[in-house]
């Protein structure tokens, strides 16, 4: 009963991605006027996601739990590959759309970040059903403004809310998978320090990203980019306390 609990609290972690990209639906608003702002706003929430949270938990169980040297090198490695591939997705993909390209950085970007987040609330909820809950619900609620981080930019570069519903439900499906692939085969190998060394790398996509394509698009607009920091940054606080 439990192994059914546990991929369902994960689905239900993971639905947050598909209900953030429901604001494409919302009428009477002039969507394009808002790119600049929603866009600034998207890059301070993956930014200060990974600043505030995913990079200062990883680097202090990483160091608590192994010696020096290997606890640098554990967090510097797979921080630079994050980079690294970032950048050449970037270069490889060669769209003139630049919205279009964010849109699709971040797909990537997020079902790689849920990927691990399943497995954790999977692996959570089998041992504690409470601390699951729990889990799930943080997950839930932080991944709503992701949705916004993939929808916003896909929907002003392709024009179709079908593509952004399918888009954002894959990356909502990327954390049940992660926890069914963990019940399947990695319950016996996936532990806090794997998990710590794959949000490192997850956080240097997302650090990355935010920073050299997502932010460009809205240097043009300096009063949007402002405003967007401020926002992104509160709901970015209100997320991570509760």
């Amino acid at each position: 009963m439990n192994i059914q609990i546990s991929l369902l609290l994960s689905i239900l972690a993971g639905l947050g991605t598909l209900l953030g990209s429901l604001f494409i639906f919302i009428p009477n608003i002039n969507k394009e006027r808002y790119i600049p702002l929603f866009l600034s706003i998207s890059a301070t929430i993956m930014l200060s996601f990974s600043v505030l949270d995913l990079i200062p938990e990883s680097v202090m169980y990483i160091t608590s739990n192994t010696t020096f040297p290997n606890n640098i090198l554990l967090i510097i490695i797979p921080f630079i590959i994050g980079v690294l591939l970032i950048k050449i997705l970037d270069n490889s993909y060669t769209d003139e759309n630049s919205l279009k390209k964010i849109g699709i950085l971040s797909f990537l970007s997020l079902i790689i970040h849920n990927f691990p987040e399943g497995i954790a609330t999977f692996i959570s909820s089998m041992v504690n059903i409470r601390l699951g809950i729990s889990l799930s619900i943080g997950i839930l609620i932080h991944n709503i403004p992701e949705g916004l981080c993939i929808a916003i930019p896909l929907y002003h570069s392709t024009k179709s809310k079908l593509k952004v519903i399918l888009t954002t439900l894959l990356v909502s499906i990327s954390e049940p998978l992660g926890a069914l692939i963990a019940y399947l085969f990695l319950k016996n190998h996936i532990n806090n320090l794997t998990i710590s060394i794959i949000l490192i790398f997850v956080a240097a996509l997302m650090i990355t990203l935010s920073i050299n394509n997502i932010y460009k698009e809205t240097l043009s607009d300096k009063k949007s980019l402002f405003k967007g920091i401020i926002i992104g940054f509160i709901i970015s606080l209100l997320a991570l306390l509760i």
